[in-house]
């Protein structure tokens, strides 16, 4: 022992001058810690790797090939490694699954937010209907194992699509979901592109809220262009009447948004549509 004991000493320095190992959300880089635990904001499992940030592809098939609205059809989602070209057969769960799939109209009046399964040929499966003419967007969120969190857009067009149409006008008002109110308020009132924009969600009761999917809630805002999806989680919240969550709009647009709450076991789903003006 007292032969190590100078070599250990020698040591010493180079070990102390190594960095602390840091913990962070692969879902919310943003939130880092020293020490492992749980993410404040979505409730993942904080990891010390260092993720390789490359974008999957994401194969997409349909059957039947062409869309008609309003009849049942299946949705195929393939994810191949970015390397090898090979498909992907393990995935981390997020929020309880495997695969987070929402889809919206280009006219913004239909949301889901689905969860297809994985098959043993590694194909994820859906069948839904999408139930009127027009263009969809899909937001694809799934965490390949050995790869980093992707969210994916993808766009399917219905026969007798058509695309454009009107902006819709700005609406905070009060929504009613299956058993809850949601109030909104927005900091700064008018939400400007490229800065922070705090979203104060007001639940009416607050008794019985319970946590969805792993979080006290989701949120999913699209541009009325359909251009950009944001997916994303409560910044404070702790099952109480007021959820808030942060966002920076990218650019100027108006947003349509969808947020999900959990109440006695009923999922409340409810939209609000905020103007977001440029920087001037």
């Amino acid at each position: 022992m007292r032969r190590l004991l100078p070599l250990l000493l020698l040591f010493l320095p180079a070990l102390a001058a190594q960095p602390p190992v840091e913990f962070f959300c692969p879902m919310d880089p943003d939130i880092r810690a020293q020490s492992p635990g749980k993410c404040s904001k979505c409730g993942m499992t904080l990891e010390a790797i260092i993720l390789n940030l490359v974008e999957y592809p994401l194969k997409v098939r349909l059957t039947p090939p062409a869309i008609q609205p309003g009849q049942k059809i299946e949705l195929q989602f393939q994810v191949f490694h970015p390397e090898t070209g090979e498909p992907v057969r393990q995935f981390n769960i997020v929020h309880e699954k495997l695969f987070h799939l929402f889809l919206v109209s280009h006219d913004l009046e239909y949301f889901s937010h689905e969860h297809p399964d994985l098959g043993p040929d590694s194909i994820f499966r859906l069948q839904t209907i999408l139930p009127k003419p027009g263009v969809y967007r899909l937001l694809c969120d799934f965490y390949p194992q050995g790869g980093a969190p992707q969210m994916i857009p993808k766009t399917l067009a219905t026969a007798g699509a058509t695309t454009g149409g009107a902006i819709p006008p700005a609406d905070l008002n009060a929504k009613n979901g299956e058993n809850l109110q949601v109030e909104l308020a927005t900091e700064p009132e008018q939400p400007i592109a490229g800065k922070k924009t705090l979203l104060f969600f007001r639940l009416k009761p607050a008794q019985g809220l319970e946590p969805y999917l792993g979080a006290w809630g989701h949120l999913l805002a699209a541009s009325h262009d359909l251009i950009e999806l944001i997916h994303t989680h409560p910044a404070i919240a702790n099952g109480g009447p007021q959820v808030q969550f942060n966002l920076i709009f990218p650019r100027e647009a108006v947003y349509r948004i969808w947020v999900q709450f959990q109440r006695e076991g009923k999922v409340n789903t409810v939209a609000f549509t905020v103007p977001v003006s440029r920087l001037k």
